[in-house]
């Protein structure tokens, strides 16, 4: 059995959770609390496999809670939220400090008829993901001690298994000016973003093209690039079609909801392809889009998220001599996406999202003095 705390303060709205889980008979709901300070309490005394949280409670907030229960008694948390502007921030806010997915609350429309089915979904899938303590003094930027760097070497095979005694290097100087950052990342990406963007100085130049997978609607998905620039204090949108990627110096562009993202002929091309790895965007079309564009004068970089999209793009980048990265498995809330890059020695550099910055930096000042 999976079991489930409910937290929500609308009576109606737990009434509509309960009934929905009571249709999965491997979901059990083992308590229901209507405020955010309950609700810390509860998943002490409980120790529930999943928490759905509301945002907007009473006394102590959605998101509050989502950082003590993170901080204290890490749990995989689903976020089950309105599209209010509000609450949306409150819900990517949430993400940063740990939770690790959204579902829109019911709209009143035709859209509706499978919400049930939606939720026992997303909250078995929730519930397979090995959370990480998210300490409170991360969500204010002072970030952690981050694990130490790793090089891994190119292979000429696929290893069986992540390399187990990986050599520990100084970065390399690049071959070119940097030219082009690309950043992929699902589950936990928000926070990781965040942290690395963050982590940038204000000067950075090079262009970033993120692919960030957002398993929302299109308000939430929408929403994600003004989150992102108020947290991060930098310039960030959803990118448009046939955008000289030259133009775009100093920026973040976000793949937009349900779009490929590449780069062709030096313009930022946008898709309707079928997906990849069930993803669209993905974090593929774009990594090896960058490969073929810019090569040796491109950094990639993996972070947390479930599944496998991204790796062999990023394989591809580093063949064709990019610099490349993966987040490590202490910092990620899940090491699904970065594990299949080092599976297949796709990632030159191993570290926690502040640390790629740093060298990304050092990469865009090498570059800048040839």
């Amino acid at each position: 059995m999976i079991r489930v705390l409910l937290v929500e303060d609308s009576a109606t709205m737990r009434h509509h959770l309960r009934e929905s889980l009571a249709a999965d008979p491997e979901l059990q709901v083992v308590g229901e609390a209507t405020d955010g300070g309950d609700a810390v309490a509860m998943v002490a005394r409980l120790r529930p496999d999943v928490v759905t949280m509301d945002m907007m409670l009473p006394t102590m907030s959605g998101l509050v809670a989502t950082e003590h229960i993170m901080a204290e008694h890490p749990t995989p948390i689903l976020v089950v939220s309105s599209a209010d502007r509000k609450e949306l921030f409150s819900t990517y806010n949430a993400l940063a400090a740990g939770a690790v997915d959204v579902l829109e609350k019911p709209r009143g429309d035709a859209t509706d008829a499978d919400w049930g089915r939606r939720l026992c979904a997303a909250v078995r899938l929730v519930s397979r993901i090995r959370v990480i303590t998210h300490p409170r003094a991360r969500l204010d930027g002072r970030g952690r001690p981050g694990a130490p760097e790793v090089l891994t070497p190119l292979p000429s095979s696929l290893p069986s298994s992540p390399p187990s005694s990986p050599l520990s290097l100084p970065l390399s100087a690049p071959k070119e000016t940097l030219h082009a950052v690309a950043l992929g990342s699902s589950t936990g990406g928000p926070g990781a973003l965040t942290e690395l963007l963050r982590a940038l100085p204000a000067g950075f130049r090079p262009p970033v093209l993120c692919v960030q997978h957002i398993a929302a609607s299109e308000p939430f998905a929408v929403a994600f690039s003004d989150w992102l620039a108020g947290q991060t204090g930098r310039d960030v949108s959803y990118a448009r079609d046939r955008t000289p990627l030259a133009s775009a110096a100093g920026r973040v562009l976000l793949a937009p909801p349900d779009r490929h993202m590449l780069v062709r002929d030096g313009l930022v091309r946008l898709s309707d392809a079928p997906p990849r790895h069930s993803c669209r965007p993905s974090v593929d079309v774009l990594f090896e889009s960058i490969a073929a564009e810019y090569g040796p004068s491109a950094a990639g970089c993996l972070l947390t998220g479930m599944g496998r999209d991204g790796a062999e793009g990023l394989l591809m980048m580093r063949g064709r001599g990019a610099v490349t990265f993966a987040q490590d498995e202490a910092s990620c809330v899940v090491y699904g996406m970065p594990r299949e890059a080092a599976l297949l020695g796709a990632a030159v550099h191993v570290l926690p999202p502040a640390r790629i910055a740093a060298k990304l930096t050092e990469l865009q000042l090498a570059g800048s003095r040839r």
